[in-house]
């Protein structure tokens, strides 16, 4: 991915084009021109055949994303969903299985990432851990996306990573808790029903005000455009509100949880 992104800066700059420039012409962001450049995201085959033919780069972008190795940084199966999943104006997500990426502290993905089998070396852990960070930046934005949470109770009482990570994320959590425009709830342990459990999921929202989902299984992932299977998920997400406790009695929860550090 760095090595795409040099090569569209060095075109670029040889037909005296600067990222805001180049990026007005495609009707794109100049952050997504630059995080192409810095190899922070991937360049798209559609785009890349576009800027070939603009910048007369006879087909150089189009073969360096063709020959690119089948495992990057992030696998080609969910590119598109963070593509999506960065432009979203409103996210909501379940998980039982870990907090969710989007909430993650450092130390914990960090742990997170150390927990794969096979195991990634420490370089691969920290690239890892840099795109999660980066990823995070979607709830820093002036105008953020109207994001929900539902966690069951399960993941928070693990240790992963040791007592001090756990820690630190919990109280991550709180934070998040009072931020305006995001709800966090958590589903209890002890619940006689629970709608959640063919696993997690996420549903999303464009500009363009189209509803999208999208699963992961231990080898790959969907992301779902027929509005038939996202009515569904979306009900079940309703469904797991209602069972979830409200966001006053999941802060509380989360205080319990830190008292007993």
């Amino acid at each position: 991915m760095r090595m795409v992104g040099a090569l569209l800066a060095v075109h670029r700059e040889a037909a005296g084009y600067t990222q805001r420039s180049l990026a007005e012409h495609f009707v794109v962001s100049e952050e997504l021109i630059a995080s192409i450049e810095q190899g922070r995201r991937p360049l798209k085959m559609d785009l890349a055949i576009q800027l070939d033919d603009f910048l007369g780069t006879n087909r150089t972008l189009q073969t360096a994303v063709e020959n690119m190795p089948e495992v990057d940084l992030i696998p080609r199966w969910a590119e598109e969903y963070l593509d999506c999943e960065r432009e979203a104006i409103a996210i909501s997500v379940y998980d039982s299985l870990a907090v969710p990426g989007q909430l993650q502290s450092e130390a914990y993905a960090r742990a997170v990432f150390r927990s794969r089998v096979p195991v990634w070396d420490e370089d691969e852990i920290e690239q890892h851990v840099a795109s999660r960070m980066e990823r995070q930046t979607i709830l820093q934005r002036k105008v953020p996306p109207t994001t929900s949470f539902v966690i069951w109770e399960a993941p928070l009482r693990d240790r992963l990573g040791g007592r001090r990570v756990y820690a630190e994320q919990v109280r991550r959590l709180r934070e998040y808790a009072e931020l305006p425009g995001l709800a966090l709830q958590i589903l209890p342990l002890g619940r006689s029903t629970h709608a959640g459990l063919d696993g997690p999921f996420v549903l999303l929202e464009t500009p363009e005000h189209q509803r999208l989902a999208y699963t992961e299984t231990q080898r790959g992932s969907q992301l779902i455009a027929d509005p038939d299977e996202v009515a569904i998920l979306t009900q079940k997400y309703a469904m797991l509100r209602t069972q979830a406790l409200n966001a006053e009695d999941s802060r509380d929860l989360l205080d319990r949880l830190l008292g007993e550090q």
